[in-house]
């Protein structure tokens, strides 16, 4: 990709955050209750991406994500501990590809302990499907100008001559 001198890169700094450090069966155990815990701050970020079509646009968004998803974590660390660790394992180990199938017991004692400790109920089936209006802060961008090109070939004027076609229409069949 080419960049010239008038494209605005962030600076390291601007990136630089605590990156969560976890395996994927960790993150596949704790998906579905991550979801619903930063809900609203996943769908900012995803409008966000959407409306700006510039990830650069988007680097505070995307920071306060990361920065929920540790948060979760932590909360999870704390008071869910020896569940959660139960069902990630269970999940690493009894299938290669992350099945929840295999693992449904410790799935509901993991659960279970986020409900009562935490009061973060799992997701019923098909809850991240279900459209919803999302409420926003930020400022719609404004659309983008129609392109104009000078150099389009101007239009017959109204007053030209038209001539029939000369091997007659090809939508014969329309002129009954």
């Amino acid at each position: 990709m080419v960049v010239t001198a008038d494209v605005y890169l962030p600076e390291d700094s601007e990136l630089t955050v605590q990156e969560v450090n976890l395996s994927g069966s960790t993150l596949y155990a704790g998906s579905f209750h991550l979801g619903k815990y930063c809900e609203t701050i996943n769908n900012e970020y995803m409008l966000c991406r959407q409306e700006e079509n510039d990830p650069r646009k988007c680097i505070n968004e995307g920071k306060a994500v990361t920065a929920c998803t540790l948060e979760f974590f932590r909360k999870v660390k704390k008071t869910c501990l020896a569940e959660f660790n139960q069902y990630s394992n269970c999940l690493d180990k009894s299938s290669g590809d992350y099945a929840f199938r295999h693992c449904r017991k410790t799935q509901g004692v993991f659960d279970q302990c986020m409900l009562e400790k935490l009061n973060l109920p799992r997701p019923g089936f098909g809850y991240f499907c279900e459209a919803r209006v999302h409420d926003t802060k930020r400022p719609k961008p404004l659309p983008e100008p129609k392109a104009v090109y000078p150099d389009a070939t101007p239009a017959l004027p109204e007053d030209a001559e038209k001539k029939p076609p000369r091997l007659g229409s090809r939508f014969y069949w329309m002129t009954e």
